[in-house]
């Protein structure tokens, strides 16, 4: 079986400027993800696009082994992620002179996640033959209980509701929070499709002190105390 990790980070962040380059706990962000990639031991090759030549530059001495330059116009603040991870594995592909099996993406501003967490996200897609999995949490907030929609009348409802109606959060089902940190597909299933939600998509779930997804500030400073408390944890042991 052949793997390949593709970690997608564009210049030009404006909630944290310059986020995917700018040290966490000592190490630029991105290279949290290409360490992880790397201790999973499954990946023939890891692969980072950009269209920054200095993330770039920062991904290569942090152990990246392909360096793409991503086209401009999949580096804006409108354009979607699945072509620009569909690029990255075909020009990687390209370089390696491979056809690859299984496809993964990692989220650069996700850097709490465990190796073991992307070795069991691979599993689920390679034992039941799906075309991809996604990673989420348990959601805060569920639709059927206490998040609430503005009508076309401006009345505030619930945004979904079901025949019998929920009296305690415990009755509604359960429902998910995407966290973006893992993406996995078949290799035919990401060369045909720019959707993440397929018929037969499962979802890996991750607690939600794994689950930080770095957009702002608040977020940055929330990740390196939990990163200060795994490192204070370890040297306790």
């Amino acid at each position: 079986m052949k793997r390949l990790c593709s970690i997608c980070a564009r210049g030009g962040s404006k909630g944290v400027p310059d986020k995917n380059v700018r040290l966490l706990n000592g190490r630029p962000l991105i290279a949290h993800s290409i360490e992880q990639a790397k201790e999973t031991g499954l990946f023939q090759a890891i692969a980072v696009s950009s269209d920054s030549d200095h993330i770039l530059d920062v991904a290569g001495a942090s152990g990246a082994d392909i360096l793409i330059k991503r086209p401009s116009e999949m580096a804006t603040d409108y354009a979607p992620k699945v072509p620009a991870i569909r690029h990255c594995f075909m020009e990687a592909e390209k370089r390696l002179g491979i056809v690859i099996d299984t496809a993964v993406d990692l989220d650069a501003t996700s850097p709490l996640r465990f190796p073991s967490d992307i070795v069991q996200a691979v599993r689920m897609l390679e034992e039941t033959g799906v075309s991809n999995v996604i990673t989420g949490m348990t959601a805060r907030r569920s639709p059927y209980f206490n998040l609430v929609e503005i009508n076309e009348r401006g009345v505030a409802e619930l945004s979904k509701r079901l025949p019998n109606p929920i009296v305690r959060r415990q009755d509604s089902p359960r429902c998910y929070d995407m966290n973006g940190s893992i993406y996995v597909w078949k290799r035919s299933v990401l060369l045909e499709n720019d959707t993440l939600f397929l018929p037969d998509t499962l979802l890996y779930e991750m607690p939600e002190e794994r689950s930080i997804d770095i957009d702002h500030e608040l977020e940055w400073e929330w990740v390196s105390f939990l990163m200060n408390k795994r490192k204070e944890s370890r040297q306790s042991i």
